[in-house]
This record gives structure tokens, C-alpha cells and sequence, in this order.
């Protein structure tokens, strides 16, 4: 089924794409986003024809299939019925519609028929969403982040380690390295039991395996190792084991070579056992117990994060054996009843290199950092969390500070910039903008900045004259440095130029990219729409097409459309 989605999706996204185009100026007040689910429902249930529309299959598109798969039944119970109509309207006016569909009235009267029913049962899904909501409060753990998600805005910036720092430290993390002795042990095809996994024997030799001891015990020795089970969970996680045939598991062929040799491989590994925190929770004899102490150690690491990085550690255990007692009734005799629960939660994040316990203070290790970073992110919270400076990419800069208020990325540039000769940020710059030849908003973000560098860049500006999609502005740079032999800006490279900041004010909005057309003038515009299509931007086509469908005058609207048929039949 999967595949199928994918296929479908890919087949959908270049109508939807220029459905978006359409709707911002003639259907504004709609929201195109809630179409795509519909249109690829559509598609995967009624009609392997993108165009082929009826009355019976929209009925049941919205009354059987979107309840099971809308995302957000309040948006969807106020926009997704008028979202569809303009999407079959765009149909419609675009020759989409097929012979074989119900006519645009027909459907857009289907549409009127089932409003009722649709908000109907977009009501239902938010009172169950209500009540699902008011379960996982009464069972929220002490590794919830949402309680902290204001906190967590308003820290300050978070500097992440670079990754060949990140992956040093991860090739040094003792539990990874269990994980991969016991799967070695485990081999090939070994046979699991159905009660426990191994047998007492095979428990003793897998504790010497990793090195854990053998405890001492009158009844089963499989119930008396939690640790071992908890690394063989993540060595799981790893995916340094997986099952096979017939209750059997087996080691994965690739597993002995760990610590991998590329830093990448070595993240995404230790990415892979991130969630394995969990495992450093408590476990108690009584299960209810156990369950009021759930979450222990991810609360550890975002008291960690909010305190700088830092905490005292009967500070942080007083605290969390409040936040116990508060949220279950049982909180209080569970943090009794497990003697110590930081022990194992501390254990746990030490083992797997994300802190550090000095005397009295808890601290997170840079690897910690980056891990309870991608743990808030994953629980949709944000916090400012970025690349440290001096092992920032230019890329990453410039990427990030397209984001960012004006002020905060040129602080961001100027920091950069201190670490490097002029030279080498020019270089740096002009490389990673030609990376993509569709990010106009990278480019003129880097050749803004590096036109500030004056002649230091001159290098940099000639290297760049070799790339088409920097050409144009290491032509107009190398001119006003009055540079001995550089070339001078073509016409082509102006309409270059132009393309570039339409396709920004394009992504800015409607209103921006109106406005920005309105300051050429239509003369002016209708003379560059006869010629700008002959440019080999990635973005032509699509700001043609968008012009034809917003600009005010007809003449213009009209002379964008003679100029994206020329461009179209070009390519």
C-alpha cells in the first residue's frame, strides 16, 4: 500500500502544484493544502484517472474515506468542502475534467448535498480527539515535554557540536558496544524461546558476552537480568539483530564492524537507539508502581536542557520526586519503593554517552545535547537549537539565516565571517549557492554577501563564472570592480537576475509578487515577457504560468501566456 501512496503522490503533485498557482488568484479563500489528501484518496479509491470525477465517488470520498485519514477535522470541517470545489472548478476551466466525469454543477451541488454530514462527522472526530486528549493527560508521565514547551522557547540559542565531534563521542558509547557483543554472540539463526528468549545457560553466557554479571538467585536467571534484556532491546533498536524464520533472531551482517568508519553512518546508528532513554525508567516488582515512575529519565534530560545543561543532583532528584508525587497518586510510594531512581536513569544516559556525573552535579555531554534536541523536536516543541558557528557549513548558513530576522542572520553571517580570510567565505559562499540551481533565495542571499567583500572575492566571483546560475552575478560584480578582462553582464544575465527575485517575491505571497510586477510597469514587462522565456531557469515556466493568472491587466496576462507556451514548447 505503501508504494502505491508514493506512486499516486508523485503522479498528483505537479497538478496540485499548479492548482496552488491557480487558487491564489482565483480562489483565494480557499486553503489548497486540505486538497491533497482528497485528490490522492480519490485516487487511490475511485479513479485512476487524475480528471475522472462523479457524484458517487465524492459522496464517498468525504463521508467514508476522509474520516478515517483527515489530520485536522476543525480545519477540515471549515475548509475542506470549499477547498474541493475550487479544485474541481480548477478542473473544470483548465480542460482537466474528463468526458467521463459528473458536470462542475453536478459535483459542486454533491458537495452541497453532503456539507451537513461532512462537518458532522469532523464534530465526532474532535469529541473523540477531546476525550483521546483528556486520557493521555490523566496517564501523562514524568517524560512529558509539553508542560516545558514555553520554557523550552525561550531558552537561548542551543550551539550543536559538529558531527565529526558528535560521531567521535558516539564510537565511544559502552552500550552500543554491548549491544554489538551480544548480537555477535547471538549469531545466526539462533532459536528463541516463547516464555523467555533464552535459556538460564544461555543467559550466563550471554551476561559474560557483555560483560554484565551473574546475579545470584533461587528462581529463573532470565528474570533477574533486566539489563540484559535492555540491551538486547537496543541492540534491536540498532538494528544490529532482527528476527528471522520459525522464532528465530539473528545478527546482522554489517554488525562487527562497528564503530563504523563513516562519521554519518555512526549518527544514524546512534539516531537509531536514541529512544532506548526510556529504557533507564525504573522497573519495579509491582507494575503499578513502575508506571508512576514511567518517563523518569527523559524528564532527567529536559530538566538538564532548561538548567543550562547543568544540575545539582539532590536539586534535580527533589524535583522530580515532586513531579512523582503530583502526577499519580502513587508517584510518592513508587520514588520510595525504588530506593534510588535516578541510579538506573543516570546509568542508563551515562552508558549511552549522553551525561556525565561529576561529584554532585549531572551534566549533558554534547552527544546528550544532541539527542534530547531531536527528542523536543520530535515532540513537535520548538527550541533554537543550531550548528555551532565554527562548524557551520556555508550551506547551513545560509539556509538558516533565510529564516531567521534580519538582524539575527546578520549576526549569524558576521560571526562566520570572523573565522574565515575574505577569500575563503567568498569561496565557501559561492559553492554551496551552486549547489541547487532552483534556490534563487540561497544564491542572491550568498552573492549579497560576498558583494561585500569587494576585491578580496575577485577569485571567488571568476571561479563562479563557470556556473550558469552564477554567472550573472559574478558578471555584474566583477564589472563594478572595474576587473581587467571579466566579461560584461549579457541581457540574458539581467533577465537571469530578474527570474531569481520574482521567485522569491513569488514565494513571499501574492500580494509581494503583484507588487513587485507593478514596479516594472506593464510596458516594461509585456517588452520582458517577450524574451525572459528563452532563459534556462529552473522557475520560468511556473512564474510565467503564475503571471497569467494574477496580474491585474489582460494585455500582460495575456502576452505571459504567449511567452509560457514559447517557453514550454522550448523545452
Amino acid at each position: 500500500m505503501t508504494d502505491r501512496i508514493e506512486v499516486a503522490a508523485t503522479e498528483l503533485r505537479p497538478l496540485l502544484e499548479e492548482f496552488i498557482i491557480w487558487a491564489q488568484a482565483n480562489a483565494p479563500e480557499s486553503d489548497p493544502e486540505l486538497v491533497g489528501p482528497a485528490a490522492l484518496w480519490h485516487r487511490l479509491a475511485f479513479s485512476q484517472d487524475l480528471g475522472t470525477w462523479k457524484r458517487a465517488d465524492l459522496r464517498n470520498l468525504l463521508l467514508d474515506r476522509m474520516p478515517k485519514v483527515v489530520e485536522d477535522p476543525d480545519a477540515a470541517a471549515d475548509g475542506m468542502l470549499p477547498a474541493v470545489d475550487a479544485y474541481l472548478t480548477f478542473l473544470s476551466q483548465t480542460g482537466r475534467l474528463t468526458e467521463g466525469s459528473d458536470s462542475l454543477s453536478d459535483l459542486q451541488a454533491e458537495l452541497d448535498d453532503v456539507e451537513d454530514d461532512f462537518v458532522e462527522l469532523m464534530e465526532e472526530l474532535l469529541d473523540d480527539d477531546a476525550e483521546g486528549d483528556d486520557e493521555e493527560e490523566e496517564i501523562g508521565d514524568l517524560g512529558d515535554f509539553e508542560p516545558f514547551a514555553d520554557a523550552l522557547a525561550d531558552l537561548d540559542t542551543i550551539r550543536l557540536r559538529p558531527d565529526s565531534e558528535l560521531a567521535a563521542a558516539a564510537r565511544e558509547v559502552p552500550l552500543i558496544a554491548q549491544a554489538r557483543d551480544l548480537a555477535l554472540w547471538v549469531g545466526s539463526g539462533r532459536r528463541v524461546g516463547e516464555d523467555t528468549l533464552l535459556s538460564d545457560d544461555e543467559v550466563a553466557e550471554a551476561l559474560a558476552a557483555v560483560g554484565l554479571p551473574r546475579p545470584e538467585t533461587e528462581g529463573s536467571l532470565a528474570e533477574a537480568v533486566p539489563q540484559l534484556w535492555n540491551i538486547w532491546n537496543l541492540a534491536v533498536d540498532l538494528e544490529f539483530l532482527e528476527p528471522g524464520d520459525a522464532n528465530t533472531v539473528g545478527v546482522q551482517d554489517d554488525t562487527s564492524e562497528w564503530p563504523f568508519d563513516d562519521d554519518e553512518d555512526v549518527l544514524d546508528a546512534w539516531m537509531l537507539g536514541l529512544h532506548s532513554v526510556d529504557y533507564g525508567d525504573p522497573e519495579l516488582a509491582d507494575e503499578d508502581l513502575t508506571m508512576a515512575l514511567a518517563g523518569l529519565t527523559r524528564g532527567v534530560l529536559v530538566r538538564l536542557l532548561l538548567g543550562g545543561g547543568s544540575r545539582d543532583l539532590e536539586e534535580l532528584g527533589q524535583e522530580l520526586s515532586e513531579a512523582a508525587a503530583e502526577l499519580d497518586e502513587l508517584g510518592a510510594d513508587a520514588w520510595e519503593a525504588a530506593g534510588d531512581p535516578l541510579a538506573g536513569a543516570l546509568a542508563w544516559l551515562t552508558g549511552y554517552g549522553m551525561v556525565e556525573v561529576t561529584g554532585q552535579t549531572v551534566s549533558l555531554t554534547p552527544l546528550g545535547t544532541e539527542g534530547v534536541v531531536h527528542l523536543v523536536d520530535d515532540s513537535d516543541i520548538e527550541v533554537d537549537a543550531r550548528p555551532a558557528i565554527e562548524s557551520m557549513s556555508a550551506h547551513e548558513l545560509l539556509a538558516l539565516s533565510a529564516e531567521l530576522p534580519e538582524e539575527e542572520a546578520d549576526a549569524e553571517f558576521a560571526d562566520w565571517m570572523r573565522l574565515r580570510e575574505p577569500g575563503r567565505a567568498a569561496e565557501e559562499l559561492l559553492e554551496a549557492a551552486a549547489q541547487d540551481e532552483s534556490d534563487a533565495l540561497i544564491r542572491v542571499q550568498a552573492a549579497s554577501v560576498v558583494g561585500t567583500l569587494g576585491e578580496a572575492a575577485i577569485p571567488a566571483w571568476q571561479e563562479a563564472l563557470k556556473q550558469s546560475s552564477l554567472r550573472p552575478y559574478a558578471a555584474t560584480h566583477l564589472s563594478q570592480l572595474e576587473v581587467e578582462g571579466a566579461p560584461e553582464p549579457t541581457q540574458d544575465d539581467t533577465h537571469w537576475l530578474i527570474l531569481d527575485m520574482w521567485t522569491i517575491s513569488a514565494g513571499l505571497g501574492r500580494s509581494e509578487f503583484i507588487g513587485s510586477l507593478r514596479d516594472i510597469g506593464p510596458e516594461l514587462l509585456n517588452n520582458l515577457l517577450e524574451v525572459i522565456w528563452k532563459i534556462p531557469h529552473a522557475h520560468v515556466e511556473e512564474l510565467l504560468d503564475l503571471i497569467s493568472q494574477v496580474h491585474p491587466d489582460k494585455q500582460v496576462a495575456k502576452a505571459a501566456r504567449r511567452a509560457l507556451f514559447k517557453a514550454r514548447s522550448n523545452s
